[in-house]
């Protein structure tokens, strides 16, 4: 058996050379041959990331920064009418427990309007259905308004699906009004109205449109 152990290089003084460096090198924690070092190299470059996907992209950052510029215009739209309902809803409760005749009066004198005008007169005819419960609902309604417009105004800024829809919901829902309201009287400020409004509608349209189209296609497939 001792010979048996000699012959194989397991027993005696004559170790063979290749085992000795081998457990030379592994006393001090390197491996022995050049194969094993590569190995190594690769198991630890295995577990840092590549440079395309470490670093950032430069080019799909500068596509996520950019804005569609309808949904921007849009956005700015509706922020500004938000401004203008909160600027009627606190019109509304400053002119509570107030008389309303003395305050056109007042903003007739300040703006140098005829007196005698028809818009005045108007004013004054209005005026006599004006009290304080009226005024409540006006600046809660307008408050409401506000409250919306700067939601859909956001959602749309933030390029977001539920922005989308809820523009366009709001928006198809008064355009039956609009084309009713400028066909019994046609203004320029009716058809202004009208016109910005159908833009807007088509154009979320388009857009909804053109994102279901590929989902489409790929639950078809």
């Amino acid at each position: 058996m001792t010979r048996s152990t000699k012959q194989l290089g397991f027993g005696g003084g004559d170790k063979p050379a290749a085992f000795q460096r081998g457990a030379a090198a592994l006393g001090t924690g390197e491996l022995p041959d050049a194969g094993s070092r590569k190995m190594k190299e690769t198991v630890r470059s295995g577990f840092e990331l590549p440079e395309t996907m470490s670093d950032s992209n430069p080019h799909l950052d500068l596509e996520r920064q950019k804005h569609n510029r309808g949904l921007v215009l849009i956005a700015a739209y509706k922020f500004l009418l938000a401004a203008m309902f909160v600027a009627v809803g606190v019109g509304a409760l400053r002119l509570m427990h107030k008389d309303i005749d003395d305050v056109i009066s007042h903003l007739g004198d300040l703006l140098r309007f005829n007196p005698e005008s028809k818009f005045v007169n108007f004013l004054y005819d209005k005026a006599t259905i004006i009290n304080d419960p009226l005024l409540k609902r006006i600046g809660a309604l307008a408050f409401s308004y506000a409250v919306v417009s700067f939601v859909e105004g956001i959602g749309l800024y933030l390029e977001k699906a539920w922005g989308e829809y809820l523009t366009l919901a709001i928006t198809a829902s008064f355009l039956p009004w609009e084309i009713f309201e400028v066909f019994h009287r046609l203004t320029f400020v009716r058809v202004g109205l009208l016109v910005v409004n159908a833009a807007v509608f088509i154009y979320l349209l388009r857009i909804v449109v053109a994102r279901r189209k590929p989902v489409e296609a790929t639950l078809s497939e």
